[in-house]
């Protein structure tokens, strides 16, 4: 536990998946005079995969006996894992506070908006359990038809097989989103630009800072740099606009192959984790539906028994509670027999 005061009672993490209104809600809040930010600064997301939690599997040394070496030094330690967090803690905050008093102009909070950091969220709350987390989702369709047309030209079968996306980002900030093990606010992107004041509002109680309507009209400040993950959107807007809220479900019900695709993404993915995220399955494709009945077109529904699906459906329940039963373990052992049967 840190002291009040310390680095951790200035740190704010904007947690939520690429293209899913991270940039825009960035810029709102360092509009705000009490919050700092900058490009995605990625400085946790290495130290995640030192050994001790992840590996690096492509590091040019051996993962494995490092993961292993570290994981003993580690344990023998008068604190064991405390004292490495601490460490970890201590090269943070070094980068964080000295950043806020050169750059900072003053203010008391750092922003960190790091997409990434979703993907680290258990070593993250550990790290900075005191710290203060904006969590935002979107419609996960919405997401990933931004990230295909804003990296890949809107092919969404080479997107998919770049990063999915979905299947990374969603199931862990819903699992996240449910364990509340640390101070945080839920906010939806389709509430946020629809309502953008009574939004801020909330999140400016939830902060302790005092609401500042000038914040929601961030194009009259200094622009925030957004670094290389965001290529398009908010830059040509002053403040939250509603245009992009069904042009996923547009583009959709207009293209049944790339519907199939997101339904493919999508019934891979738990229930309970899109109930969390604020999308219950039985909603999920009714934008499409309404956007189909308004241009005239029909929406076929999917079939059940496809072999895809069914082999997606087989493995949502094999990974299900994986890091923590007896088969996670299997698979994990196995995978480390594996790698050293067929290292190079």
């Amino acid at each position: 536990m840190t002291p009040a005061g310390s680095m951790e009672s200035r740190l704010l993490f904007l947690i939520g998946a690429p293209r899913s209104g991270t940039t825009l809600l960035m810029r709102m809040l360092s509009a705000h005079s009490g919050i700092y930010s900058r490009p995605e600064p990625h400085l946790l997301t290495p130290l995640a995969h030192l050994g001790y939690y992840e590996t690096v599997d492509t590091a040019p040394f051996d993962h494995l006996q490092a993961a292993q070496s570290v994981r003993q030094f580690v344990a023998d330690l008068p604190g064991g894992e405390s004292d490495y967090l601490d460490a970890c803690r201590a090269y943070t905050d070094i980068l964080y506070g000295r950043m806020l008093a050169a750059r900072g102009a003053g203010k008391p909070f750092f922003l960190d908006k790091t997409p990434a950091n979703a993907l680290i969220l258990p070593f993250l709350s550990k790290l900075y359990p005191q710290a203060r987390y904006i969590v935002l989702t979107r419609h996960p369709a919405a997401v990933f038809s931004s990230y295909a047309n804003s990296f890949f030209d809107g092919d969404y079968e080479a997107a998919r097989r770049f990063n999915p996306i979905l299947n990374r980002y969603v199931p862990a900030i819903a699992r996240f989103l449910r364990d509340r093990a640390v101070p945080l606010v839920h906010v939806h992107y389709e509430r946020l630009v629809q309502r953008p004041e009574a939004e801020m509002q909330r999140l400016c109680e939830f902060l302790g800072l005092g609401f500042e309507p000038d914040a929601i009209e961030y194009g009259r400040h200094a622009p925030t740099a957004t670094g290389l993950g965001d290529p398009t959107g908010v830059g040509q807007h002053s403040r939250p606009v509603t245009t992009s809220l069904e042009a996923w479900a547009t583009e959709l019900a207009h293209d049944p192959s790339k519907l199939g695709l997101v339904r493919d993404m999508l019934s891979t993915i738990d229930d309970a984790d899109l109930e969390t995220w604020g999308v219950p399955r039985p909603t999920l494709f009714l934008p499409v539906e309404n956007a189909a009945r308004h241009a005239g077109l029909t929406v076929e529904a999917p079939s059940p028994w496809g072999r895809f699906r069914l082999e997606r459906k087989l493995l949502v329940i094999l990974r299900r509670n994986i890091h923590r039963n007896a088969f996670g373990r299997l698979v994990r052992h196995v995978r480390m027999l594996c790698d050293v049967l067929l290292r190079g």
